[in-house]
């Protein structure tokens, strides 16, 4: 071990109270954050040096100092038109890996403590620059500033502080040393010296998002360093920024600390490389996180057979509308659900089933196609400002779902079409209002397309028999296809009841009758859990003990006493 600037001490008083924070707030999933949400909380001058440091990376070579760089490559261009212009570091894998596992035995022998005051100092560094990580954010995910700033920023920080607490909790159910004795009657007991270490399985595997990079890469990435791993990224070529920034702090922090810095690693590709395929098959990778498409998810859990692999895939999230004692709440939070980010959320809401004869709400009843114009009204409503919409939607994130967005169209009657919004301050974003599609559940076959996810800005108003029909096509939804989210409305203790055992015997977290300020495409570190493992959308939850507890072993050692 290195020399440290950063003592143990140190890092116990600076950061064990927050870690104590956490322990307790996952054990009451009340709501807590250390990570402020609003900008101005970083101080006067945040927001100016923020996009200044962030504007002084483009154009330039982001050096890590890693092993086996044998060359450099970069390429991104921000969803909102201009090139980022950073390159990064290309390595071999060959000479890469076994510096990465030099550092294992002494991060291992530092104890669950220590890692994880060593994760929080990690984090606490980060979420100093938080205003320069959302312009990272923004400009390689598309997501409009505020959003970038905090689902980029704090809820990201958030995420990677709960995995944190989960690994040292798990960490810690088993005591490090125990006195065992067995009594024998007449003859003297036996007696053994017992300890316990957590040992790391090996190099962990994250493979970034386009989407939320942060957000979706900090759990795997902390739970696996919290554990003892080492931690290669390999950031989605189109949003590398704000990983490479998160390598660099993570260098930073652990070689002050005294640890050998390449415990964390950057791997970025050359443009086709596909190198996540062949890093997430080498030996020495024990572990794999993995957010994105489900045809990539499936072939790593068929092939990288040496690691443990959790995956967040594609899934067709759902709402049911029965009925509703607040029609124009339900109306604006369902609008605000499908407009966020232009639907760009694992998390969003795409098929609406209402049922053909209507629904009861405190307007009165509602016919299934006044219900239908009545949603498409209320995002026309909430997007009708140029201002507004861009600060709600952000940009399309790529080609490939502005594609869809304009096939869905096609589909089947438009309810609600989509329109072109100029983004004055970056004329090459593109930006488009969501677009909704009437279809009809009345013979519903494998080909319909509300049996399927479309990623994007695209919901489907689907006519469904009764509300016992919408629940059949709900189950059947998350059974076959997976789902990260699940509404629904309902006035009905009965209803209420019967979409919650859905729910419960096929494994979806579900959202009842919001109609304020929180919205069913939005979860809350260390309360709410995200995804579940338990359908096909995803075979983990951020964040729970099973997230954390199979990225190391115990090992016991018996001395006799």
């Amino acid at each position: 071990m290195a020399a440290a600037d950063l003592s143990a001490a140190q890092l116990s008083e600076k950061h064990r109270p927050t870690l104590d924070q956490a322990l307790a707030a996952v054990r009451s999933r009340a709501y807590w954050s250390p990570h402020p949400e609003h900008p101005k909380a970083y101080g006067e001058t945040a927001p100016a040096d923020g996009l200044a440091a962030f504007q002084s990376l483009q154009g330039t070579r982001l050096d890590l100092g890693q092993p086996g760089t044998d060359g450099w490559t970069g390429g991104e261009v921000s969803p909102y038109g201009p090139e980022l212009g950073v390159e990064y570091p290309h390595v071999d894998p060959d000479v890469l890996l076994p510096a990465m596992k030099a550092g294992m035995a002494a991060w291992r022998d530092a104890g669950p403590e220590t890692r994880a005051l060593v994760c929080i100092e990690i984090l606490s560094r980060i979420s100093a620059r938080t205003h320069e990580f959302a312009h990272a954010v923004m400009h390689t995910s598309g997501q409009a500033f505020m959003m970038a700033f905090q689902a980029g920023g704090p809820h990201a920080q958030d995420r990677g502080l709960e995995a944190v607490a989960y690994a040292y909790e798990e960490q810690t159910r088993v005591p490090a040393q125990a006195q065992w004795s067995k009594p024998q009657g007449k003859k003297d007991p036996l007696e053994l010296g017992k300890t316990f270490t957590a040992v790391p399985r090996g190099i962990a595997l994250v493979i970034g998002c386009n989407t939320f990079p942060t957000w979706n890469g900090y759990p795997g990435l902390f739970a696996s360093l919290a554990t003892g791993n080492a931690v290669l990224v390999k950031p989605h070529p189109r949003a590398v920024l704000p990983l490479a920034l998160t390598v660099q702090v993570a260098r930073e922090v652990l070689a002050e600390a005294g640890f050998d810095p390449n415990l964390v690693a950057l791997a970025t590709e050359r443009p086709g490389e596909g190198i996540a395929k062949t890093l997430a098959v080498r030996p020495e990778i024990k572990v794999i996180d993995y957010t994105g498409s489900t045809e990539f998810g499936d072939w790593l859990e068929t092939h990288a057979r040496q690691a443990q692999v959790y995956t967040e895939k594609a899934g067709v999230n759902t709402v049911v509308v029965d009925s509703t004692d607040n029609y124009k709440g339900m109306l604006a939070n369902l609008a605000f659900s499908l407009s966020l980010y232009s639907g760009q959320m694992c998390t969003t809401p795409q098929n609406l089933l209402i049922p053909r004869d209507g629904i009861a709400t405190d307007a009165g009843h509602k016919t299934y196609d006044e219900v239908v114009a009545d949603l498409a009204a209320s995002v026309e409503g909430l997007l009708g400002e140029d201002a507004r919409a861009n600060a709600l939607l952000g940009a399309l994130v790529n080609p490939d779902v502005k594609a869809r967005l304009e096939a869905a169209a096609g589909l089947g009657e438009v309810a609600l079409a989509s329109r072109e919004v100029t983004n004055p301050e970056f004329p090459g974003a593109v930006v488009r209002t969501p677009v909704m599609v009437k279809l009809d559940a009345a013979k519903p076959d494998d080909s319909a397309p509300y049996l399927s996810e479309c990623f994007g800005p695209v919901s489907f108003a689907v006519a469904v028999d009764s509300t016992a029909d919408a629940l059949e096509l709900l189950r059947r939804t998350v059974r076959e296809k997976g789902a990260m989210t699940v509404g629904a409305y309902t006035t009905s203790a009965d209803t209420e009841r019967a979409v919650e055992e859905v729910c419960l015997e096929e494994s979806a977290q579900l959202s009842l009758n919001l109609t304020g300020g929180v919205y069913v495409n939005q979860t809350a570190a260390f309360s709410d859990f995200h995804g579940s493992g338990g359908n096909p959308a995803a075979n983990a939850a951020l964040c729970d003990g099973a997230f954390v507890a199979n990225r190391f072993r115990m090992v016991e050692v018996r001395r006799q006493a």
